[in-house]
């Protein structure tokens, strides 16, 4: 164990580098329940409260956007997955809102996370970004 200064508390933020900031925004917002918290037109940043953690959106032609490179797509991905805690996990009724967006599903099953084990189900965002929602076991409402 390091000696580190200080101890980690939680994530506090994820950047994605986006093509469609609006499309982008939409499914966080109204399909994940995100809400826009404030917009920096000058970098092109857009921030997403999602609980007590922010969901940062930046369009890949804006200011910061350009410094990462070529645009997020099939073979160049900006991270493996972005897990978010959901309570309560009803898998059918999360199943059926994300359907009604047509929202590609992945697969679903127990896993491990920061508040230990519990279900979890992976998730695609509108530009290929893995979402999973995750649940411990106590704030499972399961239905499965």
């Amino acid at each position: 164990m390091a000696d580190a200064p200080f101890v980690l508390a939680q994530i506090d933020h994820v950047v994605l580098r986006v093509r469609d900031l609006d499309r982008m925004r939409r499914f966080y917002c109204e399909v994940l329940g995100c809400v826009a918290e404030r917009w920096q037109e000058d970098i092109g940043l857009l921030q997403l409260r999602a609980g007590s953690s922010l969901i940062d959106l930046v369009s890949v032609d804006g200011r910061i956007g350009r410094q990462g490179g070529a645009a997020p797509g099939k073979e160049a991905h900006n991270m493996d997955h972005l897990c978010l805690r959901v309570d309560p996990f009803h898998e059918s009724a999360i199943v059926a809102h994300l359907q009604a967006h047509d929202v590609r599903i992945g697969e679903s099953g127990q896993r491990y996370g920061a508040q230990g084990h519990g279900p979890s189900l992976y998730l695609y965002d509108p530009e290929g970004n893995m979402v999973e929602l995750k649940a411990t076991l106590d704030a499972s409402g399961r239905d499965a």
